[in-house]
């Protein structure tokens, strides 16, 4: 196959940040996706329907000209939401979902939750006004090994969320396990996001002749018997599976430091990657509903109407894209891609 048309997809997982990172960012996620999932941990982070409606406005202001795009905005959950911003959420007709980080577990989450359990009141709400809840699904104790943080994460607390609140709408997000796969298609209403990160590397991609770190990301790569489970499901035809990239755009400086961002940047160049992993199993026929059906149908949005296309065509990922403060350095920056979208 040398050229594959498609639906216009979306991104159901994205971070922008803010300012003049934003501007930088924007246009590539809108080159390719008609909406996106955007993560509220800015510093402050969005926490109400009135924060949201601020920050969907710099993202429109930001969109370059002539092209449309849709933010889909999510609000972040901590120790002191209230079941009443829950309900102006549902009220909301751009507020589409709800998310949680463990407090301390990834970026910008110092804000999050310390006890999942004193959110009942909450996930009580959400599941009566069937507003979705979106899991960083990991533990911070810094006693669980880091590998092992989804798997107890699910087992700890996912697995007695669910049994309690059993009609409340879940995306497993980022996974990165087969534990992961196997709770998702055991359980409902539960579905699960996959970036390309995960669908192309493995932990040994990480420290491939030294520690590179613009493969490190949280949840961290898992073993290759993780990763060719997490390929199986995003090419099985299983709606429970859907595109979120995770893009998180870090400075060089931030990620070449001491102490290291965790974040593959992956908009600039995200349907070619996903091509890339679906050509390796054999299944492009199977990228369209993966990143243009599934997603919208889970949110109870309607599917995209335009299209894009991608041909085989090799090209070079840059070096780096301009950024504030410093470059910004793509997930496979320098390395040669055989699909690329015009």
């Amino acid at each position: 196959m040398q050229k594959l048309t498609i639906t216009r997809p979306d991104d159901w997982h994205l971070h922008l940040r803010d300012g003049a990172a934003l501007k930088a960012v924007l246009p590539h996620t809108v080159r390719q996706f008609a909406r996106a999932i955007i993560m509220p941990n800015l510093k402050p982070p969005v926490r109400s329907v009135t924060e949201a409606t601020a920050y969907r406005d710099r993202i429109l202001a930001a969109v370059p000209a002539g092209q449309r795009f849709e933010p889909l905005m999510t609000l972040y959950l901590t120790d002191n939401t209230s079941p009443a911003e829950i309900m102006a959420a549902k009220a909301s007709p751009f507020v589409k979902a709800v998310k949680y980080y463990p407090a301390g577990a990834t970026t910008n989450s110092d804000l999050g939750v310390t006890d999942i359990r004193q959110c009942d009141r909450v996930f009580e709400a959400m599941e009566q006004a069937d507003l979705p809840l979106l899991l960083h699904g990991e533990v911070a104790d810094r006693g669980v090994d880091v590998f092992d943080r989804e798997k107890v994460f699910i087992d700890r607390h996912l697995i007695p969320l669910q049994q309690q609140f059993p009609k409340l709408r879940i995306v497993l997000e980022h996974i990165t396990t087969s534990d992961a796969v196997q709770y998702v298609l055991s359980a409902d209403p539960i579905a699960a996001t996959i970036t390309p990160q995960h669908l192309l590397f493995n932990r040994n991609d990480l420290f491939q002749g030294g520690l590179r770190p613009h493969f490190y990301c949280l949840p961290v790569l898992k073993r290759e018997q993780h990763r060719s489970a997490l390929l199986q499901a995003a090419t099985s035809g299983n709606p429970k599976f859907f595109l979120g990239t995770d893009s998180a755009p870090h400075p060089r400086n931030g990620k070449e430091s001491s102490c290291g961002c965790a974040g593959c940047y992956s908009a600039l160049h995200a349907m070619e990657l996903y091509a890339e992993a679906f050509e390796s199993a054999a299944a492009l026929d199977k990228l369209e509903a993966f990143a243009s059906f599934y997603g919208p149908d889970f949110y109870q949005l309607p599917r995209n109407r335009e299209q894009i296309t991608l041909t085989k065509t090799p090209w070079r990922v840059p070096d780096q894209v301009p950024f504030p403060e410093s470059e910004l350095v793509p997930l496979r920056a320098g390395q040669e891609m055989t699909w690329h979208m015009a």
